[in-house]
């Protein structure tokens, strides 16, 4: 196998290097940045962007040059959508505040996030980012359920606070696992193979609730992201996380679902990515989608767990739900019922999946293609034989896309894996634009 790489090390830009041989103008940005942010502040692509402004799936560089966006899932339906703009631009024209005032436009936000949820799922406690809500999630679940320990996956990424730190193994940090943390394989479907994936997971989570036994610990919770994004984008069959979220309950655990990634419609056949699965979480994670740009975040989740925790804990998020926040997330939620696009995110991502999947039978190389709606996994591989993860051939394919202006990334514990997650309003005729420039971009790269 390759050596394993960290989030920050995937399709990165060399700080430390300096910036020669790029245009004047990028060159003198990122000297500013270096002086500014340090040399390990991260940039996308051998060639990095300079972009100004963005429409729908579009970024626009300096130079006017349109560039297909086909990784940001921040914007998630899509740049600079009017209706967000919109609402955002005429709530902060009248109010915004912290959040100990009342606010009917808070309240109509909470209403109608949470009519997407299963009914057990009623209350919502609104933070600024993803890592704060997850960072809550896990002092909700050791709360309730006096316990500490916690089960993640091999690559996971869950944020960049301390404690989820902890429980983010693609992170930069190359410490070993806390005592509390055990981390299991992610649900490899191209080498373990998709038959019996569901009791293979749930084994792998009992033997880690074992080893906590073994530690003098119990489990607080199981944390998935639920299309295990960072492990290298496994969906998986519909289905199959509900054996170990059977088994995480058997101990006595909790399972927090991170939506950050997979939800708000993304994969397709859900509003959630855990309604694949046919389970309830305990404790929903959301992120950067839920204001398409305006930073929010927040976990839903039981009444009665909410209620239990609040006995031992205070929690006061200052600016989490602000007026401007819940006006960006109603917008957001507005758009993508009228708009269609959970049934864009199935259908588009199909085709994608589909088009990819065809011009890699004259790829050896690329060992596989999978996905839920609009979040896709390309596998590289040295071989199709030893299946050995190719790094290298990722980062050529990534560049080569960049110098044809549509824009990836990449993914998984050795960087082999191409990560096509574009916004919403990604629709058929950009997938056109993308898959010709990856079948010029593969004939090159590999």
């Amino acid at each position: 196998m390759s050596e394993t790489q960290k989030i920050l090390e995937l399709n990165a830009f060399d700080m430390t290097a300096g910036a020669s041989g790029l245009a004047p103008a990028t060159e003198a940005l990122i000297r500013r940045r270096r002086a500014a942010f340090g040399p390990t502040s991260m940039l996308f692509y051998k060639r990095p962007l300079h972009v100004v402004r963005a429409e729908g799936v579009w970024l626009i560089e300096a130079d006017g040059t349109r560039c297909l966006d086909a990784y940001n899932n921040v914007p998630s339906i899509g740049h600079c959508h009017p209706a967000v703009t919109a609402a955002v631009a005429g709530q902060i024209a009248v109010l915004n505040t912290h959040t100990r005032y009342l606010h009917d436009g808070v309240y109509a936000y909470a209403e109608r996030l949470l009519a997407t949820m299963p009914d057990p799922i009623a209350n919502v406690v609104f933070t600024c980012t993803g890592s704060e809500s997850a960072d809550l999630a896990l002092r909700i679940a050791r709360s309730v359920t006096g316990r500490t320990g916690l089960i993640a996956t091999e690559n996971a990424y869950h944020g960049n606070t301390l404690a989820v730190t902890e429980i983010s193994p693609s992170s930069a940090s190359t410490e070993t696992p806390a005592p509390h943390v055990v981390l299991v394989p992610a649900p490899d479907t191209y080498r373990g193979g998709a038959g019996g994936l569901g009791p293979r997971f749930a084994t792998h989570v009992r033997e880690a609730i074992e080893t906590l036994k073994e530690r003098g610990l119990a489990p607080a919770a199981l944390i998935a992201d639920t299309i295990f994004s960072s492990d290298g984008i496994f969906p998986g069959d519909p289905g199959f996380l509900a054996e170990a979220v059977a088994a995480i309950r058997d101990a006595g655990g909790l399972f927090v679902a991170d939506e950050v990634q997979p939800g708000f419609a993304r994969t397709g056949e859900a509003m959630w990515g855990f309604t694949r699965h046919g389970v309830v979480p305990d404790l929903v994670v959301m992120g950067k989608p839920m204001g398409n740009g305006f930073p929010m975040g927040g976990v839903a989740t039981r009444p009665d767990l909410l209620a239990d925790f609040g006995t031992r804990n205070g929690y006061f998020n200052t600016f989490g739900g602000n007026p401007v926040a819940a006006a960006a997330g109603l917008a957001v939620l507005d758009t993508i019922a009228d708009e269609g696009l959970q049934e864009n995110a199935q259908d588009t991502g199909t085709y994608l999946r589909d088009g990819l999947s065809a011009l890699a039978k004259d790829a050896p190389q690329v060992g596989d293609v999978r996905g839920a709606g609009l979040y896709i996994g390309v596998e590289l591989v040295r071989d199709p034989e030893s299946r050995g993860p190719d790094r290298a051939a990722a980062e050529r394919l990534v560049n080569a896309m960049r110098e044809r202006n549509v824009l990836i990334g990449t993914a998984g514990k050795y960087g082999n894996i191409l990560k096509i997650r574009p916004p919403l309003a990604f629709r058929r005729e950009h997938a056109d634009i993308f898959l010709e420039a990856f079948a010029t971009s593969l004939s090159e790269a590999l």
